[in-house]
């Protein structure tokens, strides 16, 4: 496993912070957000390619998205001990769930701004000048399917090469449909997780005027505050998760650390609104049901749930339901936490760094909470693990992810049992 948050750049940091229950949260830095109903992100902070890579020269024109998902590979290669073994990389796949780069927000708009001509744009003009001050080399890392082809070069993994965005839940589809690949037999070995950054202008532009966005601005460590009754909304935050899957008669062979299990993958589409769940929550009940049916486990058998919990009004709300309706009176017996309160919202890396969370739950026996819980909500009645960590046996936890669009994904984690 490999990881790098705005809570910290290895998993072992990242984990220790969540247990402190530190706040990742905190003003922009990356650009100039005076002027934004948002001013405030999840940030990364004091990452350096160089001290992932020897030459990293060679991504100078990479976006931040690229950066993180070289930076978490390393680590999830490094801990896996794949290096140290003959692997087949005809049998080394690589499946992300990685975002877009970043735009240069302000060469864009001065090419935009060149192109006015008597208060009417002219195509003709914004295309000339565009050819001559875009970077060819920038414009195609911005590419979203980039962080897979590099990863696959720097590793060597020859075998399937896929990457999925499918908004919030990206990353973890890609666990799950990099699960099914080594199930069919397509791949020995899988590179999986996700990295983004939408920490820009155009980033924080669009959600603040899909109302998204938490505008907390006077405290911004205490903004997040999934399934509180206070929400206004989720903070953006960036990053990458990366996780090594292997077939695990190929794991044991070669004496490979294992964390734990995959048990059970569900996905669904709630077939309603672009930027709307079904305020059923059918969709996202039909997704934890599947995980459970792919998986076959009963509810009674979960014992932890790392919730998508956005901190939006609709989502938390929504999300209570659908946990209801999928683990019946069980819900209410089982703790389910939302480290989105820490760390921020990590869009398509979010899936990958929460699996993460409950393979560390599982292998440490203890459950992060979900800080800035101060007001109960009635629509959202379950246990939160409000605000302090809690010692816990878990053997098998289940991670959310619901992105925009009604695209749902249900990943079940189980400890291994030798």
């Amino acid at each position: 496993m490999g990881c790098v948050t705005p809570i910290g750049n290895s998993v072992p940091a990242m984990w220790k912070a969540l247990q402190e229950t530190k706040s990742g949260i905190d003003f922009i830095t990356h650009f100039d957000a005076s002027g934004f109903p948002t001013k405030f992100a999840a940030e990364v902070k004091n990452y350096n390619l160089a001290d992932y890579i020897s030459n990293p020269d060679r991504f100078e024109f990479a976006g931040r998205n690229i950066r993180y998902a070289i930076g978490a590979a390393v680590q999830a290669v490094k801990d896996s001990g794949i290096n140290d073994s003959t692997v087949d990389p005809r049998r080394f796949g690589v499946y992300l769930g990685a975002g877009e780069g970043q735009q240069d927000f302000n060469l864009f708009m001065s090419l935009i701004a060149e192109a006015q001509k008597n208060g009417e744009f002219d195509m003709e003009t914004f295309t000339r000048r565009g050819l001559e001050k875009l970077n060819p080399k920038v414009e195609i890392e911005q590419e979203p399917n980039m962080p897979a082809g590099h990863l696959a070069s720097l590793f060597n993994a020859q075998g399937p090469n896929l990457n999925c965005l499918t908004a919030c839940a990206a990353s973890s589809q890609a666990i799950g449909e990099a699960s099914e690949i080594i199930r069919q037999g397509e791949a020995d070995i899988m590179l999986s997780g996700g990295a983004h950054s939408m920490i820009h202008p155009f980033g924080v532009t669009g959600f603040n005027l899909l109302t998204a966005l938490s505008t907390h601005n006077d405290e911004p460590q205490k903004a997040s505050r999934p399934f509180d009754r206070d929400r206004d909304g989720f903070v953006l935050g960036e990053g990458a998760g990366i996780l090594i899957l292997e077939e695990l008669e190929h794991a044991k062979k070669r004496g490979a650390p294992i964390y734990g299990e995959i048990m059970g993958y569900g996905s669904t589409a709630d077939a309603y609104r672009i930027t709307d769940i079904h305020p059923d929550g059918r969709g996202a009940t039909a997704c934890i049901k599947m995980a459970l049916a792919d998986a076959s486990l009963n509810p009674t058998d979960i014992g932890y749930i790392n919730a998508h919990g956005t901190s939006t009004a609709v989502n938390d709300k929504v999300e209570t339901l659908a946990i209801k309706q999928a683990l019946g009176e069980h819900a209410y017996k089982t703790p389910v936490s939302s480290t989105k309160s820490m760390m921020g919202h990590l869009i398509a890396a979010a899936g990958c760094a929460e699996a993460i969370v409950c393979l560390m739950t599982i292998k440490d026996g203890v459950i992060p909470p979900t800080i800035n819980y101060e007001t109960p909500d009635p629509d959202c009645d379950l246990d939160y693990v409000p605000n302090t960590p809690r010692a816990a046996k878990v053997t098998q936890a289940l991670s959310n992810s619901f992105g925009f669009g009604g695209q749902n994904v249900s990943l079940i984690f189980s400890a291994f049992k030798g």
